[in-house]
C-alpha cells in the first residue's frame, strides 16, 4: 500500500484547560493529533510546540507503525516536558514518510460537552 497524505502538518490552534479531577479519562478535556499512517513503513514522527511567550517545546518523537492509526493526545506528552495547562499553543508535526493528521477536541468544562475536529494544515 502507498503512503498516503504529507510529512509535514500544522496544527494552529491548541489549548488544554486545567484538568479536572472528578472527570474519568474518557470526559476530560484534551486535544488530540489523530495520525494515520496507511504506507508500508513504521512512520518516525516529531512534534514540536509552540507558544506566545517562550522558546518552543520539543521534539517529542512517537512512532506509528505501518497501516496503522495513533490518536496521541497531548495532554499525554510528557518528555522532553508536559505541555502546559491553560496556554495557547500550536504544533508541528513532521514526519519521515507520508501521514494523514487530524486535529480533535474534547472541551468538557461545562455540563453541555463540546467535540471539535478538523484535518491540520498540510505544509508540503
Amino acid at each position: 500500500m502507498h503512503g498516503i497524505g504529507k510529512r509535514r502538518w500544522v496544527i494552529a490552534e491548541g489549548y488544554l484547560p486545567p484538568p479536572d479531577a472528578r472527570l474519568s479519562r474518557q470526559l476530560s478535556s484534551h486535544e488530540t493529533a489523530c495520525m494515520l499512517n496507511a504506507g508500508d513503513a513504521p512512520a518516525q514522527v516529531t512534534i514540536t510546540i509552540f507558544f506566545a511567550d517562550r522558546e518552543p517545546a520539543g521534539p517529542y518523537r512517537v512512532t506509528i507503525g505501518p497501516r496503522r492509526t495513533l490518536h496521541l493526545r497531548f495532554n499525554d506528552l510528557a518528555d522532553p516536558e508536559p505541555v502546559p495547562t491553560d496556554t495557547d499553543y500550536a504544533s508541528l508535526i513532521e514526519s519521515d514518510v507520508p501521514i494523514v493528521v487530524q486535529h480533535t477536541r474534547l472541551d468538557s468544562r461545562r455540563a453541555e460537552l463540546a467535540l471539535m475536529t478538523t484535518t491540520a494544515y498540510a505544509c508540503d
